[in-house]
């Protein structure tokens, strides 16, 4: 069940970073208002599962979980570059999460 935790808490540091960059420095109020609910879900959750998980493997999993979401946002949605040297370092990120997971 922490893992599952920690996958969902993950998704919403997506959520948040992606709101973050809506908010245009926070000068919205929706992406502005949606970005602290999923940030404090996402570090509600993230503190449930580190009661069952080792604090350098669930920080790591769910900053990676972040991180490769962002990604993936910032591609599909945002219209980002995605060069092969920038899709190398989202494969060492997934790489990294996937032996941390099974360390």
């Amino acid at each position: 069940m922490a893992w599952l935790i920690l996958g969902v808490a993950g998704v919403l540091e997506v959520v948040w970073a992606y709101a973050m960059k809506q908010s245009h420095g926070f000068t919205r109020f929706v992406p502005t208002a949606i970005m602290l609910v999923a940030m404090i879900g996402s570090f509600g959750l993230l503190s449930l599962a580190m009661r069952q998980l080792p604090l350098g493997t669930a920080y790591m999993v769910w900053t990676g979980i972040g991180a490769i979401g962002a990604f993936v946002v910032g591609v599909l949605w945002l219209g980002e570059a995605i060069t092969p040297l920038r899709v190398i370092a989202a494969l060492l990120i997934v790489a990294g999460i996937i032996t941390m997971k099974f360390a």
